[in-house]
């Protein structure tokens, strides 16, 4: 399925990826998806294709992302921009934030062994509960991670997400890996793009629209989900290859 009014890849772009429920499918439990055979390859070439400019915008921590996505280990903005990578694989140390102390893990742990279904995702900058397995749980996962706020309300936040509530530092939000991956090479003087399927992405894509670009969003821009947004990438690849070849013929 091809929707209508999406723009193909354009050479010139610097493209901001998220990764569940974009470039990967929802799966019933973070550790249950399906990375589909050959989609780092193709992420990579499409990579060499647009000068290295492709980074990974994504909730996830950075190691989990780097294994879904192996060998390709791409820049980009990890537990929602909560730790940045840039283009040459260096950490940006500068830009950290805080992390979640561990008696919130802790204390979320004890109550989580009451909830059959609900799953507690620690993450090195946030603590996400998942209650997916257990949809009756969606008030008593919120209420559980809004009492941890009592006395740290200005330093996290509390967010939605796909069958989930989580915490993150604030401050930590998908618009911080495109503002700061923006200013350096080879991302910087390019047309900033950036594709997501949930609200934490909508800051990612205000803050593409801010600095000349523009935001995708899966389920209103690409009918056909994750599946689409893969074929998208793949006829990205294949023309700009194309134009590569007529170029030097």
């Amino acid at each position: 399925m091809h929707s209508p009014g999406v723009p193909e890849i354009e050479a010139d772009w610097a493209l901001f990826l998220d990764l569940d429920g974009t470039l990967i499918d929802i799966a019933a439990t973070p550790d249950g998806v399906v990375v589909q055979q050959g989609l780092p390859d193709l992420l990579s070439e499409l990579s060499r294709d647009l000068g290295g400019a492709i980074a990974i915008v994504t909730g996830r921590a950075r190691e989990t992302a780097d294994r879904l996505l192996a060998p390709w280990r791409p820049p980009g903005g990890f537990g929602h921009g909560a730790e940045l990578r840039d283009a040459s694989g260096r950490l940006l140390d500068e830009h950290a934030l805080p992390t979640v102390p561990d008696a919130w893990a802790t204390r979320l742990a004890a109550q989580v062994s009451a909830w059959p279904g609900v799953i507690l995702e620690r993450k090195p900058h946030g603590v996400a509960l998942h209650y997916r397995g257990a949809p009756e749980r969606c008030a008593d996962t919120q209420a559980a991670l809004a009492g941890l706020l009592a006395d740290q309300a200005t330093a996290f936040d509390l967010l939605p997400a796909h069958m989930a509530f989580e915490l993150r530092p604030h401050g930590a939000n998908k618009a911080r890996a495109v503002d700061v991956l923006m200013q350096a090479p080879p991302f910087m003087g390019r047309r900033p793009v950036f594709v997501g399927d949930d609200v934490t992405d909508e800051d990612g894509m205000r803050a593409a629209r801010a600095l000349g670009g523009f935001g995708l969003h899966v389920g209103r821009d690409f009918l056909g989900g994750p599946a689409e947004v893969r074929d998208w990438i793949a006829r990205g690849r294949a023309r700009l290859r194309q134009e590569v070849m007529h170029a030097r013929t």
